[in-house]
């Protein structure tokens, strides 16, 4: 138990870090630190619940930088996607989706590096109700599959250009919404024993504290650098979904 506490507690601050840095991917990289060694069934309620606390208390800093209308978009259409995910996860092999989800972020975000890396201008794509629809239905699926809940929206908002503040002012209530639908489910499922509470008690200061630097490293980050940051855990979520 205290071994697991630790191995919990060093990966949720790593986790945290990257939350507080870039507004979202802690399932992401928590779950790929955690599942080399711990099974889902302890790892799963641990980060559902630190992402919410994680992404509630940096979520204060953004409240001003939120777009309602695109919001309120992504919430309506995750709503039936999240279902439709716990079906898909109960009744079809969660591998195929999860992988083809993973190849377009590691697509996405190499072509992207690689523009960068050319010092070639990044091209914007127009967003609209169709398009943040289909984003918010798909990411509510993710988010019944495994909780993967922020890389599709991160890929939008950089598609689009939108700038660091702009960009975390969507992701991040979106996150805290969505980890909202999955904590009763995991409650209701029986994940949240003493054990999973203690272990969350356990892993807290690290969270706190990986979200703290997280943030001061967020304001440091000049546009360029967070739009590098952003697209490196990108890559790693995508990566982390083929494995």
């Amino acid at each position: 138990m205290l071994a697991d506490a630790l191995l919990l507690s060093g990966a949720c601050f790593v986790a945290a870090f990257c939350a507080g840095m870039a507004g979202f991917a802690f399932v992401l990289v928590g779950a790929g630190l955690l599942l080399q060694f711990l099974p889902p069934a302890t790892t799963a309620p641990v980060l559902v619940l630190g992402s919410f606390v994680v992404q509630s208390i940096a979520l204060k800093a953004m409240w001003y930088h939120v777009d309602w209308r695109v919001l309120r978009r992504w919430m309506l259409f995750a709503l039936p996607g999240m279902p439709l995910g716990v079906w898909l996860l109960v009744h079809v092999p969660a591998g195929p989706m999860t992988a083809g989800v993973g190849a377009l972020l590691v697509v996405y975000a190499g072509y992207m590096l690689a523009r960068i890396g050319l010092r070639l201008p990044a091209p914007s794509l127009q967003g609209g109700p169709a398009a943040d629809g289909a984003v918010g239905f798909a990411s509510g699926i993710l988010g019944g599959i495994g909780g993967y809940v922020g890389a599709l929206p991160a890929m939008w908002a950089d598609a689009q250009g939108l700038d660091k503040l702009a960009t975390r002012g969507l992701l991040q209530p979106f996150i805290v919404f969505m980890q909202l639908l999955t904590l009763p489910a995991l409650v209701l499922g029986g994940f949240f024993t003493r054990e999973a509470l203690w272990l969350s008690l356990a892993a807290l200061p690290g969270m706190l504290a990986g979200m703290w630097l997280g943030l001061a490293a967020f304001r440091r980050l000049p546009q360029q650098g967070f739009r590098l940051v952003l697209l490196g855990l990108l890559l790693i979520s995508g990566l982390s979904l083929l494995i």
